[in-house]
């Protein structure tokens, strides 16, 4: 049964998505520049902090946030609301949004670090990995975690593309699926193995292709080839207009939110994790399949014991 997944993993309003396509990180500073100037004292205060602050608007929860601005957590939703949104989630969705929209390229992101160590950093860290962890479990995505199991255990070949930032978590997710399941091919390793791959695969395939902004050419140019092919496609990208999203069955956005040099992955490896633990639980013979995995590592030498 074919299942194609429009709907990022994160639960939103219907509009949001629109939303945070419009909202630009200036549009943002206008408003807070008039609530510094207009609103009541606590949240013009709140307001003028956030102006050069709008990157812990994006990461912190509320209490993180109050804690930080040194204000009230009902300061916080004020100024949500203030700021034309139904509530704080809507408002930090659209920071990230923003922030994501100007963050430009990976330099930028690390400029934006400095000065930034100590607590205040490993606090905004924490934050942002508990959010993307619980975003990631939204019914929504939980609905497209059983559906793209389905696909994985009824494949001939289970293909990981990724390169690059995503070589290792193309690599864990089959390596990990290898350990019980012999259709989970070796993880693609040189770029011209990518056509003569991909060239192989069929409607009884699934292609996993795994990029996020910017795009991994030989990735988007694999995952091209799949769709001509007809392989089924789970892709693990960060935006519906990302061009891995075309095509595919399932789409997950895992959230990638966090003050790191590059976009977080740690969600995405929790996904990763999910799919294959999805898959054992389903599988009367996946624990035997590890057992002689294991075994045949011990045998070999590989393990020091």
């Amino acid at each position: 049964m074919f299942l194609r997944s429009l709907v990022p993993v994160t639960e939103r309003p219907t509009d949001m998505s629109k939303t945070e396509a419009r909202i630009t990180l200036d549009d943002l500073r206008h408003r807070l520049d008039a609530l510094r100037r207009d609103g009541s004292p606590q949240l013009a205060t709140l307001a003028d902090w956030v102006l050069t602050h709008p990157q812990e608007m994006a990461f912190h929860s509320v209490r993180g946030l109050a804690d930080l601005a040194r204000v009230n957590a009902n300061t916080v939703f004020r100024l949500s609301r203030a700021l034309g949104f139904a509530g704080f989630d809507e408002c930090r969705q659209a920071f990230q949004g923003a922030v994501r929209q100007g963050s430009g390229l990976y330099a930028s992101r690390a400029e934006r670090l400095r000065g930034a160590g100590g607590g205040a950093l490993l606090d905004m860290v924490r934050d942002a990995a508990h959010a993307n962890t619980d975003a990631l479990f939204s019914e929504s995505n939980r609905a497209r975690i059983e559906a793209a199991a389905d696909l994985m255990l009824a494949a001939r070949r289970i293909h990981c593309v990724g390169v690059r930032s995503c070589l290792s978590l193309a690599h864990y997710l089959a390596y990990s699926g290898r350990m019980a399941f012999a259709n989970f091919a070796p993880r693609i390793s040189e770029p011209g193995d990518l056509f003569d791959v991909m060239s192989d695969t069929g409607p009884e395939d699934v292609v996993i292709p795994i990029t996020f902004s910017l795009y991994s050419a030989e990735t988007v140019r694999a995952h091209e080839l799949a769709v001509r092919r007809g392989a089924r496609i789970v892709a693990i990208t960060d935006s519906l207009a990302s061009p891995v999203a075309s095509g595919a069955e399932v789409v997950f956005l895992p959230p990638m939110d966090g003050p790191q040099t590059l976009p977080s992955l740690g969600a995405a490896f929790t996904l990763a994790e999910t799919l294959v633990a999805q898959m054992v639980a389903r599988s009367p013979d996946a624990p035997n399949s590890i057992a002689a995995f294991e075994a045949r590592l011990l045998d070999s030498g590989a393990y020091v014991t």
